[in-house]
């Protein structure tokens, strides 16, 4: 895993993935503090946060499109399904080098903290709370998108095809206050990514919601490893 970890966070940074990804990232969250917390003379960075999400549905399918895809466009999958590794070392190996990009892009919201720190206050529990969300939403979104850009060799149709899919994580709750069945509605809202986020945003730390977004990263890297199982053995 370690290898294969090395060789992607190689694979960002000697390509233009990571400068862009991190570049447009620092930029919307920069507009955000600007004008969310700067521009109201607060030291609550709370709206930051919760506008940085949206963004999070677009950005996120730019950064994993090629993990899985550009192997099977350039043939070099079967090259990884034959290697003396396990597709569990694979998969997790390349999930955690985008999830080590990601948490590099949200660290700047640790250096906006330290700058309202300097000129006023900051309540560090509530930052720390929203990180740790931030940190964890994107690791169940990451996890989403790997196992997209594992079903195509086609970059582009795995970052519209993860986009997609992040949107609908997004929209839940609009398709749940849809449905006339209130027992579908509620199972619906129970998989909410954005109340659950929202909550952090709020001031309540939700350990269920934390869970919950660790079990979704689990399951959709369970479903990638599955899906390159299958090919091992096809």
């Amino acid at each position: 895993m370690g290898a294969i970890f090395r060789r992607e966070m190689g694979a960002f940074f000697s390509s233009a993935i990571a400068y862009i990804f991190l570049g447009v990232f620092f930029e919307i969250a920069g507009f955000f503090f600007v004008n969310s917390t700067i521009a109201y003379g607060t030291t609550d960075l709370s709206g930051t946060f919760g506008s940085v999400f949206l963004f999070l549905i677009f950005l996120i399918p730019l950064m994993t499109m090629k993990l899985f895809s550009e192997e099977k466009r350039q043939r070099t999958e079967q090259g990884l399904l034959t290697a003396p590794i396990s597709i569990t070392a694979m998969v997790l190996g390349k999930y955690f080098a985008a999830l080590a990009l990601y948490t590099i892009g949200i660290s700047i919201f640790l250096l906006f903290a330290l700058i309202i720190e300097f000129f006023g206050g900051v309540v560090w529990a509530t930052v720390l709370s929203n990180f740790v969300a931030l940190f964890f939403l994107g690791a169940a979104f990451i996890a989403v998108s790997l196992f997209v850009s594992s079903l195509t060799e086609n970059q582009i149709i795995s970052a519209i095809l993860g986009f997609l899919s992040l949107l609908i994580l997004y929209l839940m709750d609009s398709i749940a206050a849809s449905i006339k069945v209130e027992f579908i509605a509620n199972i619906l809202k129970t998989l909410s990514f954005y109340s659950r986020y929202n909550e952090f945003v709020t001031g309540l730390f939700n350990l269920s919601s934390v869970l919950f977004f660790i079990s979704v990263a689990v399951v959709f890297n369970f479903l990638s490893v599955r899906v390159f199982e299958k090919r091992r053995w096809s």
